[in-house]
């Protein structure tokens, strides 16, 4: 398993860099780098593990060869755990391992709580995993969900916005905003809008 494959996923800021070992048509394990690491944390550890997985270790955003986010957007946990979905998603995995250290695991333990249905078993190095209230678990998860979910499929929607008559676009402002009187949606569009030659 010393032999490795460098992998390229596009983001809307870049692209996500990984590495794999092992066959293509292994058992999918998803490794995850802790705090300021990268990728090369699990280069002595994978030839240790069983052969016949398939073994991708990915960067996260502003790590090892992955795109930095644009300069003046924080990074936060839960951007993490956005990359993880990101990554397996541009795999098409289904449901797979999540293998992570340090931060990696905090990281991979929250992906478990949020997506179950795609972890299958979770390996945890150094790490703590990912603790909650229980109070409040039920409508965090809920909510955060939607948050990666509808992030993610309004990014695979079409790149090119529609082009409305000024008329179209004032009528479907209005429509998303009850509380707008036609006049205050009119002065809004004003800047909030660009002509094309579409419209």
């Amino acid at each position: 398993l010393g032999m490795f494959s460098e992998l390229k996923f596009p983001v809307p800021w870049g692209h996500m860099a990984a590495k794999a070992w092992g066959p293509l048509e292994g058992h999918p394990v998803l490794c995850l780098h802790g705090w300021l690491d990268n990728a090369n944390t699990f280069d002595k550890l994978i030839p240790l593990l069983p052969r016949g997985f398939y073994y991708v270790a990915m960067d996260f955003s502003g790590h090892g060869l992955s795109s930095h986010r644009p300069a003046g957007c924080p990074y936060h946990f839960l951007d993490y755990v956005t990359d993880v979905r990101r990554v397996a998603e541009a795999l098409q995995w289904r449901r797979f391992t999540l293998m992570g250290h340090s931060m990696g695991g905090a990281v991979a333990g929250m992906f478990c709580f949020l997506y179950p249905e795609m972890v299958d078993k979770l390996i945890l190095l150094e790490s703590v995993g990912f603790l909650l209230d229980p109070e409040e678990t039920e409508a965090w998860l809920k909510s955060k969900r939607r948050v990666i979910d509808r992030l993610l499929s309004l990014e695979a929607k079409e790149q090119n916005p529609k082009a409305r008559s000024p008329e179209a676009a004032l009528q479907r402002l209005l429509e998303a905003n009850s509380h707008l009187t036609a006049e205050g949606g009119a002065v809004l569009l004003q800047r909030g809008a660009t002509e094309t030659p579409a419209g």
